[in-house]
Parts: structure tokens; C-alpha cells; sequence
């Protein structure tokens, strides 16, 4: 957007990405959902990767394993969100060879909201959940200008306010992984039957203290969750 002054001859510009109309074009195009339960962090994200209403892509990895104990979702500017990928993998793997140790989840966290928040007037648009096991499953939700919050269960995207009426609906603090796995995936094939920008079926991570999970759930699968 451009703003203009004439009648003292100023002409202001203000950078794109802080552009109202700009943001609400670039999170539109995703649903992704995080839960935490005593054994798991799930984490859950559709495969539709849209430029305006145009479908660009329909198989695309919206969960990002940074190491063995920890993935993290995308939402917004693919270039972004890989970017920012790309560097918390890098400096996951640095402490590790330094302190020989696993860099907290919370650690990593808050360097990706510090990241965000130090490029506030550029910002990276992006919303991002990150995940897994640490000391105990953790999931933090870091918002496009830094903050960050930990979370119990959480949806990002267009599509997030039908996900998190399922999620709510269906929550138990002691379900176990299969029945999370399938809350999640079901909260999300719900946004795609109401959200355009959503869609191509659904990857699923659980975390647990051992092990990292994948799932896939084709259109097959989601339509007999959804039936259930």
C-alpha cells in the first residue's frame, strides 16, 4: 500500500508485508492443529498449498521434523516458513555438537519468537506450532510477531475456527495416542469441508518419549472419521 500526503508533498510507503490486505492473503491456505496428551504431542496439517484461489500444489509437507523429539507445523509464506525451518534444524544441530544435550522445545520456541520478533516492521508471515517430547510432551504456538504461548491444544490457518470446535468437542487429557491421532486428523478434515484453502487429504506426527510417528489419512479415511 501506498499512502500519500499532497497537500505537504510526503509520500509514504509501507512495506508489503505489513499490508492488511497482503497478511490476509498469505494466511489464508492451511489448517494445522497441535494437542498434547500425558503420553504425546500430536501434531496434524492438511496438503493444500493454494496462490489465491488457485490450488498450487496438493501434496505438500505442512509438518516439518526439526530432530527426533520435535517437529513443527507451517502456516503462511512457504518461503518463510521453510526458511525459519531450516534454521531452527540448524541450530538444533549446533547445540547438540557443542553441549552434546538436546535443545529444549521451549528453547527453540522462544528463539523462533525471537526471531519474529526482531523483523516486526519485515515480518516473516508466518504462524507456526512446535512440538514434541522433552522432560514431557510440550507444544507452543509462535504467532507472526513473536509472542509465544504454550498451549494444551491449538489450531492454525483459515481453517482453524471449525478445527478447534472439534478439537474442544472431542478432548480428553487422557485419550490415548490412537484416538488422539484420529481427534486430530478429524479436526482437520473438518476445516476442509468448509475451508477452500484446505484440503488433499492428512499428515499426522505423534511424538512420543521414544518415538516419532507418521501418518497419512487419504480422502478415504477422512470421510469414515467423519462419518464416526
Amino acid at each position: 500500500m501506498i499512502w500519500y500526503a499532497k497537500e505537504v508533498g510526503i509520500r509514504t510507503v509501507r512495506p508489503p508485508a505489513t499490508d492488511p490486505r497482503v497478511l490476509e492473503k498469505s494466511l489464508r491456505g492451511t489448517t494445522t492443529v497441535g494437542i498434547v496428551t500425558r503420553e504425546a504431542t500430536i501434531l496434524a496439517a492438511d496438503k493444500r498449498a493454494t496462490a489465491g484461489y488457485y490450488v498450487a500444489h496438493k501434496r505438500v509437507k505442512k509438518i516439518v521434523k526439526i530432530d527426533d523429539y520435535v517437529a513443527m507445523t507451517t502456516a503462511g509464506l512457504v518461503a518463510d516458513a521453510q526458511a525459519l525451518a531450516d534454521y531452527l534444524r540448524t541450530e538444533s544441530l549446533y547445540h547438540r555438537l557443542q553441549t552434546g544435550t538436546r535443545m529444549s522445545i521451549r528453547s527453540m520456541a522462544n528463539l523462533l519468537g525471537f526471531i519474529l520478533n526482531s523483523s516486526k516492521y519485515f515480518p516473516y508471515v508466518v504462524q507456526l506450532l512446535i512440538g514434541g517430547y522433552d522432560t514431557r510432551p510440550q507444544l507452543f504456538a509462535v504467532e507472526w510477531f513473536g509472542d509465544v504461548t504454550e498451549e494444551t491444544y491449538t489450531a492454525t490457518g483459515s481453517g482453524s475456527p471449525i478445527a478447534i470446535g472439534v478439537i474442544e468437542a472431542g478432548y480428553r487429557e487422557d485419550m490415548g495416542i490412537e484416538d488422539a491421532v484420529k481427534l486430530a486428523a478429524k479436526a482437520v478434515a473438518s476445516a476442509t469441508t468448509r475451508d477452500v484453502f484446505s484440503g488433499e487429504g492428512v499428515d499426522v506426527v505423534a511424538i512420543t518419549k521414544d518415538r516419532f510417528l507418521e501418518y497419512h489419512f487419504d480422502s478415504s479415511k477422512l470421510k469414515a472419521l467423519l462419518r464416526g
